[in-house]
């Protein structure tokens, strides 16, 4: 399995691994999906090739926190207003590799 860095990242790929450091994590809010009602939030991820967003759903949004260092592993990107954002899907997973807390 390649481990990846920000730089590399397009959109389209599929099943990422990368550790990224979280500089920052937004406000949660609720969207209407296809399943219902369902919470998101947006952080900023980065390595030492770049920046990159991470969108976050559901219990994912209470596993993370701004300065924790962590692992995606299965993630795929996504294109909205030209900026590309990383997602972790049903096969995905997080892992915080070290904590700020």
């Amino acid at each position: 399995m390649a481990m990846y860095k920000v730089k590399e990242i397009g959109r389209g790929m599929n099943n990422i691994t990368i550790v990224l450091k979280i500089v920052s994590k937004g406000k949660e809010r609720v969207v209407m999906t296809k399943f219902g009602e369902s919470r998101v939030a947006t952080a900023v991820g980065e390595d030492d090739t770049g920046r990159i967003n991470l969108t976050l759903w559901r219990d994912q949004i209470d596993m993370i926190n701004e300065g924790d260092v962590v692992k995606l592993v299965g993630a795929f990107v996504t294109e909205f207003r030209g900026q590309l954002s990383l997602n972790i899907g049903k096969g995905g997973k997080i892992e915080v590799i070290s904590s700020s807390s």
